[in-house]
């Protein structure tokens, strides 16, 4: 796909690793009229005849549980300055909302999910591509925390999934897609003073060259 607008960076790294606070972090810095975030989550697959009981059983961080076609067409639409539905996702129910969000081109389009590095065609489009490496208790501590608090998991559920699915597919997929990044970062969280900017840095300075050159 050729590049017409804007700079893509993928944002990869285990679930609770930071990605999120990271991303917001460099929209911050960068702004929102240059930078938009896409996240991953937006862009599970849709089974239309699975009942409740099979969407709350599945594999959500294995490879086949996106909607890698959506999520590349989306990019491309993002890159020819066009606008794009986004899929809202609905953690509760563990399927697509109704509703979708109009999101506009800018500068800066950043890609961020665990298993953003892992898919090769996607990882082909990435002009950036950042890991967020972070120790397993702490990822676990974080995920813990949010899924009871902002998900209405119970504990439970989220020890249950971390087992049966977070940890293996962490190891088989997520940890090795660290070496197809440019920049690993450790630890992203907003205490990450020397990252972050690093980080921001470059990001500003691809974008400005690319500016240049029109």
């Amino acid at each position: 796909m050729a590049r017409k607008n804007g700079i893509l960076v993928g944002l990869g790294g285990g679930s609770g690793s930071g990605k999120s606070t990271l991303a917001k972090r460099l929209r911050d810095r960068l702004g929102v009229d240059r930078l938009t975030i896409l996240e991953m989550d937006s862009f599970y697959r849709e089974d239309p005849t699975a009942t409740a009981r099979d969407r709350a059983a599945r594999n959500y961080d294995h490879p086949d549980a996106l909607d890698w076609e959506l999520l590349l067409e989306t990019l491309r639409q993002l890159r020819a300055g066009e606008d794009a539905e986004i899929p809202v996702y609905d953690f509760g129910d563990h399927r697509r909302a109704d509703s979708t969000v109009v999101v506009p081109p800018t500068p800066v389009i950043l890609v961020e999910g665990i298993l953003c590095l892992v898919h090769e065609p996607l990882r082909r489009l990435l002009d950036l591509s950042v890991f967020v490496d972070t120790e397993p208790d702490i990822r676990f501590i974080r995920r813990l925390r949010r899924d009871i608090l902002d998900r209405d998991r119970s504990i439970d559920s989220v020890v249950n999934q971390y087992l049966e699915t977070v940890r293996p597919m962490y190891s088989e997929y997520v940890a090795p897609s660290r070496y197809h990044a440019d920049i690993v970062i450790p630890e992203g969280t907003g205490d990450n003073e020397l990252g972050v900017p690093l980080m921001v840095e470059a990001l500003a300075h691809r974008l400005e060259t690319m500016l240049a050159e029109g």
